[in-house]
């Protein structure tokens, strides 16, 4: 059974900066993608960004320039770092990773509990 933990949310004024962190755990033997979500209030949850196992990044339009993801092979670990935060930005984000576990099963590990982050104007 894999597990994700993430946290580094917080309130913080617009302009300011945040950092994520995802943590996978579990029976896991490799981890393939790594995405973030977020969901705001009424909306429908989105892709913000994406790293694949090789390091290729992908961003949302509205978040590139600004959004930096990272990941750490060793700690099983995906980084948001979230500069020149908008209001718009507010949202509980996700994370999701796809891993190979160590009984060599590809599995879809689909969001934690997810972490608030709250931009004031």
């Amino acid at each position: 059974q894999v597990q994700l933990v993430e946290s580094g949310g917080g309130l913080v004024q617009a302009g300011g900066s945040l950092r994520l962190s995802c943590a996978a755990s579990g029976s896991i033997f490799s981890i393939n993608g790594m995405d973030w979500y977020r969901q705001a209030p009424g909306k429908q949850r989105e892709l913000v960004a994406s790293v694949t196992s090789g390091g290729s990044t992908s961003y949302a339009d509205s978040v590139k320039g600004r959004f930096t993801i990272s990941r750490d092979n060793a700690k099983n670990t995906v980084y948001l770092q979230m500069n020149s935060l908008k209001p718009e930005d507010t949202a509980v984000y996700y994370c999701k990773v796809v891993v190979t576990t160590i009984s060599r099963v590809l599995v879809s590990i689909d969001w934690g509990q997810g972490t608030q982050v709250t931009v004031s104007s």
